[in-house]
């Protein structure tokens, strides 16, 4: 079965940053992995960027196995009142990407 990289770029409301790492890291995780049964995920701060600004400063990381991308996207949707929903992210600016694995992982 084909394997992808499901990225959430994200930003917390305004004044509720605590509130969203805290959400983000200690509940909302593992409730994505919960239900919609993908293999792990990782949280990840912009630290440094180069060219093309970065449009947010926060991303999460998720592996999924799925017939097709749409397929991925549709798991995320179907499984979503079985997370609970923070008012600390903004939605109106997050944004998710899936990107299919075209290779092997190379490595040292």
């Amino acid at each position: 079965m084909p394997k992808f990289q499901v990225l959430v770029m994200s930003e917390p409301t305004e004044g509720n940053e605590d509130e969203f790492n805290d959400w983000y890291e200690n509940t909302h995780l593992d409730e994505v992995i919960s239900s919609t049964g993908w293999s792990r995920a990782q949280r990840f701060g912009l630290a440094a960027q180069a060219g093309l600004e970065c449009p947010r400063t926060y991303l999460a990381a998720y592996e999924a196995e799925a017939e097709d991308a749409e397929a991925v996207l549709r798991r995320l949707n179907e499984t979503r009142d079985q997370r609970q929903q923070s008012r600390a992210i903004n939605m109106r600016t997050a944004g998710v990407w899936i990107f299919e694995e075209l290779g092997p992982a190379h490595s040292a």
